[in-house]
């Protein structure tokens, strides 16, 4: 092999496999000589990729971890399992999967061949994940389209829809992405409104990077994250009401049907009790305590207590014959 750009390639792929190889055994493989062998292994070394040596009879080489993170080759499987395990935590918000993830997916998905994107798509399209929160699930493109915006300081137009339905259009210098844990939003300065605005993306529809670059401006608060809490305090103080629910089962069972904002306390072997402030809608706590399957008395607030019984009532007229 006389192509000295593929045959490192060739010679990164087999490296990063978990074995020492064996100069020899590298020299037979790419059909180069041992001493060709030596000096490919110094140019990856130049390059950033932490090549170990063993001496002896049984030495060889070997790529360990070093202080920084060099390229990797990835063979169609790998990159496939890891497009479709991004895609699912990115596209669910899970707690801790911030937006490095997303930044992943979208330089991942950016080079990955038509006949991948397509597996891809058909495996994530093929499986139902089971995760715990309020259902706000993000199509994964639509992630990836956000952070290219941002990455690219890119103008983006997208639909919105509002919590109170109302549907727009809207023209924005993307500024960051931020996970809560629960869901994702986009803070970004809203040019129809002349102000700084934030979005839940899983409202976002049909977002389009414009082309047209933009100098990013200052951000009133210190960063993203300090903004965006802000942010939610303020909704929070809106909409806060203070929740009293009692679950005629232990606190085990009760915990693993909440979000993770919600944790009830035991109030004996088999009862349990959950008291909070919350500034979720009526609309969506009944739901989520409707599916608990088991027993609970609402004590708290009296605007869920009166929403129930109106939806408890609605609901008996639907079964009646």
């Amino acid at each position: 092999m006389t192509d000295t750009p593929a045959r490192l390639l060739n010679l990164l792929s087999l490296l990063q496999t978990p074995r020492e190889w064996p100069g020899s055994e590298l020299a037979e493989r790419l059909s180069v000589s041992p001493r060709t062998i030596r000096r490919d292994i110094d140019r990856l070394r130049d390059l950033g990729y932490p090549v170990e040596a063993s001496k002896g009879a049984v030495g060889g080489y070997r790529l360990v971890a070093g202080t920084a993170m060099p390229p990797l080759l990835l063979d169609d499987e790998e990159a496939v399992a890891i497009a479709v395990g991004l895609r699912a935590g990115a596209g669910h918000a899970i707690e801790g999967v911030e937006e490095a993830s997303v930044r992943a997916l979208a330089k991942l998905e950016q080079v990955l061949p038509s006949r991948l994107r397509h597996r891809v798509s058909t495996l994530q399209n093929a499986t139902i994940p089971l995760t715990r929160g309020d259902g706000a699930t993000v199509a994964p493109q639509t992630l990836t389209a956000l952070a290219g915006a941002v990455t690219g300081q890119e103008k983006l137009r997208f639909g919105y829809r509002a919590g109170d339905g109302t549907e727009s259009r809207r023209l924005v210098e993307p500024y960051r992405l931020v996970s809560t844990g629960r869901r994702w939003y986009l803070v970004a300065y809203d040019l129809g409104r002349e102000d700084w605005r934030t979005f839940r993306v899983d409202r976002v529809t049909e977002p389009f990077p414009t082309g047209a670059r933009f100098a990013p401006r200052e951000l009133p608060a210190g960063d993203a994250a300090a903004y965006m809490a802000r942010s939610m305090a303020r909704a929070r103080a809106q909409g806060e009401v203070d929740l009293d629910v009692e679950f005629a089962a232990p606190a085990e069972f009760v915990v693993a049907r909440l979000p993770a904002h919600l944790v009830p306390v035991a109030t004996g072997t088999d009862r349990c009790r959950l008291r909070a402030r919350v500034a979720d809608s009526v609309e969506w706590l009944a739901l989520r305590l409707a599916l608990m399957d088991v027993d609970f008395t609402v004590h708290a607030p009296d605007s869920l207590i009166t929403y129930m019984r109106e939806l408890s009532a609605r609901l008996a007229a639907a079964t009646e014959a």
